[in-house]
């Protein structure tokens, strides 16, 4: 079986043009050190799932055909599993190694409705063990597999998704009530059915607990929302061409596997579909994403590695990987790593993405507790429009609010450093466009933590606020040009160090450039601005000190 080329001419360049901003990396990183992604290959014997006694004629249970014809192909040393053109209702697949399931074009491989169909297993979801019913599609501890072709796989997510009322029309939350199911204490939230109800109220419900079996929590099965398709310790994985669409919760889930490539696949899920994220790549080594798009209830592209004490016990980062020439649409980020990052991530090269009506462009979040380290990430050529909230977000207070200068008088609590307390160093971000969003970046570390080596160049974005960068190291912004409505500050700066802000632009007046706070301040380089048309180059506020800035024309 033969498959596309990946665009290896595009790799290199990629490579050539990855520079440290002129600073020197204590680290020489470029792409074609990294180990390539190995694709899978098959034989050509093909079986046919109409010749096991699949129908596609939209109420025959094609689950038992399908998998005997996996079975089959797998025990002839492999092959393609053909699904052919047509409507093929089925229950849950299990992939097994050196098969290829090929879906037509204009072949729909239909998820029943039916829950009972879907048998409670342990499994793994937000970066922790835990119940959940058995995936659509699955497969574990597996060699050479793929999923192939321009068909379509629908996971009828609808029958499995709580939803908010401010999420949906009037018109659609009175149907969603008049359908059945229950309501949340507050009114607020549909449950599909009494059992998620149940499971939504219980504490911990997801978690794994000691001794208990996965048919101990059947009486709130229906919370346990399957991921669409999960690929768990796999190896030479390959998804190309097809549509993956309406999962009850994340899209795709692969973990812990090596040598994965995603080329071309679409991803559709409705813009409020609970957990909808659209690929979420977990511990996994020699990864490509090309050519894929990607519509989402959740984040679109996700790098995790675990969470929180389990996630660091099992150690296993996400590694290299290159991600590229790819489209988000309506995701909560388009290019995403965290929350979930206790293993670390490192190594990671993205090039050439555009994110439209994302609700942040370029998402790294954290929060303490989680460990973990993320380190030599190279971004650049990325276009957006129309994002929601922030451009460019480092968040290390994910989930919880961060404390102001205002509130705390100045003073900052700096809890010790310890096994939970989350790193981001060394990030590359060149070439950036955004017309339109709500914030340009917020750059937001710890205070036991800064974010370090975070170098920023040839960035142009229109928004309605400039930029933030709080307990932060070593960051630099060079070439950056800022259209904002609100230009008092155009550049928030609070608690952080060894700041260089080199060439930065204002398509407008700015009243105030620079605003620099707070009594830990260190070193702030301004160099090659003008200033000439600026209401005030700077204010020190909360114990900042005058010296603390450092002008060079």
């Amino acid at each position: 079986m033969h498959f596309k080329k990946l665009n290896l001419l595009a790799i290199l360049l990629f490579s050539l043009g990855l520079e440290a901003n002129g600073q020197k990396s204590k680290t020489v990183y470029s792409w074609q050190h990294l180990p390539g992604a190995e694709l899978p290959s098959f034989k050509t014997d093909t079986f046919n799932i109409e010749k096991f006694g699949a129908k596609p004629n939209g109420f025959t249970l094609n689950t038992q055909s399908i998998n005997d014809a996996v079975s089959a192909c797998n025990k002839n040393g492999g092959g393609v599993v053909l699904i052919p053109p047509g409507f093929w209702l089925t229950g849950p697949i299990v992939m097994q190694s050196n098969v290829n399931l090929h879906l037509s074009q204009a072949a729909v491989l239909q998820f029943t409705s039916d829950k009972g169909r879907f048998p409670l297993v342990e499994g793994n979801f937000e970066g922790h063990k835990s119940i959940r019913n058995q995936s659509p599609i699955s497969g574990k501890d597996l060699q050479n597999i793929a999923i192939t072709g321009e068909g379509i796989v629908d996971g009828h997510g609808e029958v499995w998704r709580a939803m908010g009322k401010d999420n949906i029309t009037d018109r659609d939350w009175k149907a969603l009530i008049a359908s059945g199911g229950e309501l949340s204490d507050d009114g607020r939230t549909w449950y599909p059915s009494a059992s998620y109800a149940k499971g939504a109220r219980t504490r911990n419900a997801g978690y794994m607990q000691t001794g208990k079996k996965p048919e101990d929590y059947q009486e709130i099965k229906d919370f346990f929302r399957p991921n669409l398709v999960v690929f768990s310790n796999c190896k030479k994985v390959l998804l190309q061409g097809t549509t993956f669409q309406n999962s009850a919760a994340w899209c795709l889930h692969t973990l812990q596997c090596e040598d994965l490539t995603f080329d071309g696949v679409h991803i559709r899920n409705p813009s409020n579909a609970q957990n909808g994220d659209g690929m979420d790549i977990e511990s996994c080594s020699n990864v490509r994403v090309v050519n894929c798009t990607i519509d989402a209830g959740d984040d679109g592209i996700c790098i995790k590695s675990g969470k929180d004490e389990e996630g660091r016990k099992v150690g296993k980062p996400c590694q290299n990987i290159l991600i590229q020439n790819n489209v988000v649409y309506r995701a909560h980020g388009g290019f995403v790593i965290g929350s979930e990052m206790s293993g670390g991530a490192h190594d990671i090269f993205v090039s050439d993405c555009s994110f439209f009506g994302t609700d942040n462009g370029l998402r790294f979040k954290t929060v303490r507790g989680r460990g973990g380290v993320v380190e030599n990430i190279y971004i650049r050529n990325i276009s957006m429009r129309d994002i929601v909230r922030d451009a460019i977000l480092f968040d290390m207070y994910y989930f919880t609010k961060a404390p102001s200068l205002a509130q705390t008088g100045g003073e900052e609590e700096k809890p010790p450093v310890n096994d939970g307390t989350p790193q981001f160093r060394n990030f590359y971000i060149n070439d950036v466009v955004c017309d339109g969003a709500n914030r340009a970046m917020l750059i937001r570390g710890l205070p036991e933590m800064s974010i370090k080596d975070i170098h920023l160049k040839n960035i142009s974005i229109k928004a309605d606020q400039g930029a933030e960068i709080i307990d932060a190291s070593d960051v630099s912004l060079t070439n950056v040009m800022l259209q904002c409505k609100s230009t008092k500050p155009l550049v928030h700066i609070e608690n952080s160090n060894k700041i260089r802000i080199d060439t930065l632009a204002s398509a407008a007046k700015p009243d105030l450039l620079l605003s620099i706070n707070g009594k830990y301040m260190g070193q702030v380089n301004l160099l090659h601005t003008d200033t000439s048309s600026v209401g005030q180059v700077a204010e020190f506020k909360y114990g900042a000190d005058k010296s603390a800035l450092i002008t060079t024309k």
